[in-house]
């Protein structure tokens, strides 16, 4: 199957609005027709099938448009970030050595021999970079056809299951893009609502009020959120309702259960925690039907998809089996296929997993293990303090020591050693506390823990 099916065979009419953005919607007919534009111009530029095409457009109907004329003229797909720096583009765009390249200027020649990727390459993706450089991942059509049924399988099935036989059957809810569309949440966000034969509503930055509008414009009652976005959307005044919205589904990185909490508590709205890797697709994630069942589980990843294996080695590393993988995972791969996630968990008794931290991220103080998260879900309970990020620095004598970046007013550093001091270990209590005007962190909402800890080794030797 290629990937273009999901548009070309998508059930709207010609006429029906496919891709709705904050002031424009675009049906499925003008759709089609632009992407065939583009698959003629890469076909009379010269591009062949299996050689990329690199896009470098902002979220909307264009850049939708172009990814699936990309696929119809066979080649392989590679969004990247037009906010990305120069140095970022450059790189991508060596280390992929494609046909073309699309930008909003129009489309331009790439490198004089384009690199040609395996047959059945549908685009290459690249890792959110948060612990070292991103890294290019290639992605199958049929393998992430597979990755979006294996979430869809259980919804359709439950759906059919629900509906008396005499029920009409409606066009399914819009699903909302939230996300850039360069990221792998949000490209998996746009394939997945065709695949389920729904229309797509796009922004092109996150907005707290713009995405409330999007919400009640559209009657949309389920969506996804990065972390990020959803401690704007509970920070801010301005919204006070997400009416009809009653789930939604968190993305891209792990969500702490204190702002699970907070979000719930003002919008009324459950979060349902989810799993996933650009390498692996969504492996676990939570249904409806437990969000009801186990409320008090909020914080978990969720449960397995069906058809996905997991477990945990003896250091505790998540390790997860899924029906198909993208290419490249190396010696992540141990004999019986299953993949190490380099995430830290564990599973309770009902068989949900709690994420841990990265294995990359935790802080070893003299043979303790410290999982930066479990020190910054108890500083944010502290009213002063409202981001914070928790590195390991260099030490002479224990290797490494917990230090705080925090974002807030800043109260003395006696009053936090007093809250660390009542939820945690001594061992776990930051032995500094820097306080920055924001954390750095990656269009999703991921800290760049990397550039952390090199201010931390600083700020230890002043």
């Amino acid at each position: 199957m290629n990937l273009a099916q999901l548009l070309l065979e998508h059930p709207f009419a010609a006429d029906d609005a496919i891709v709705h953005t904050v002031d424009r919607s675009v049906t499925r007919g003008e759709l089609i027709r632009d992407a065939h534009a583009v698959a003629g111009a890469l076909v009379e530029l010269g591009v062949q099938s299996g050689q990329s095409v690199v896009v470098q457009l902002p979220n909307g109907p264009q850049l939708i448009a172009t990814m699936f004329g990309v696929w119809i003229a066979g080649a392989v797909l590679s969004n990247v970030n037009p906010r990305a720096t120069a140095s970022e583009r450059a790189d991508a765009i060596a280390e992929l050595g494609p046909a073309a390249i699309i930008d909003a200027n129009g489309m331009v020649c790439g490198v004089d021999t384009p690199r040609s990727f395996d047959s059945g390459t549908a685009f290459v993706m690249w890792t959110s970079g948060t612990t070292g450089a991103p890294k290019p991942i290639q992605q199958t059509h049929d393998g992430y056809i597979e990755f979006l049924d294996r979430v869809l399988g259980p919804l359709r099935a439950k759906s059919a299951t629900d509906a008396p036989a005499s029920t009409p059957t409606r066009a399914p809810m819009p699903n909302l893009i939230p996300v850039s569309i360069a990221l792998n949440a949000g490209l998996y966000n746009v394939l997945f609502g065709l695949r389920a034969g729904a229309s797509l509503v796009v922004m092109d930055r996150f907005d707290p009020v713009a995405f409330a509008e999007l919400i009640a414009r559209h009657q949309i009652r389920s969506t996804v959120l990065p972390p990020a976005a959803i401690a704007m959307l509970s920070d801010d005044d301005r919204v006070v309702d997400l009416a009809p919205l009653k789930y939604v589904r968190s993305i891209t990185a792990p969500l702490s259960p204190l702002q699970a909490r907070r979000f719930t508590t003002k919008f009324s709205t459950f979060v349902l925690n989810s799993y996933g890797q650009a390498e692996l697709g969504e492996v676990i994630g939570w249904t409806a039907a437990e969000a009801k069942t186990f409320p008090h589980k909020i914080g978990a990843v969720g449960r397995a998809h069906p058809g996905v294996q997991i477990r945990l080695d003896a250091d505790g590393h998540l390790l997860v089996k899924p029906p198909n993988t993208a290419s490249g995972l190396g010696d992540r791969v141990d004999a019986n296929g299953f993949v190490d996630t380099g995430d830290i968990a564990r599973i309770d008794e009902d068989d949900f997993v709690w994420i841990e931290g990265r294995v990359s991220d935790m802080i070893n103080r003299g043979g303790n293990k410290i999982a930066p998260g479990s020190v910054e879900e108890v500083l944010r309970l502290h009213p002063n303090v409202h981001d914070v990020a928790v590195v390991g620095a260099s030490d002479d004598r224990l290797g490494e020591v917990p230090v705080a970046f925090l974002v807030g007013i800043p109260p003395e550093d006696s009053a936090l050693d007093a809250l660390c001091r009542e939820h945690l270990v001594a061992y776990k209590v930051p032995v500094q506390y820097l306080w920055v005007d924001a954390l750095p962190r990656n269009e999703i909402g991921k800290v760049l823990r990397t550039g952390l800890v090199a201010r931390a080794n600083k700020a230890r030797t002043l």
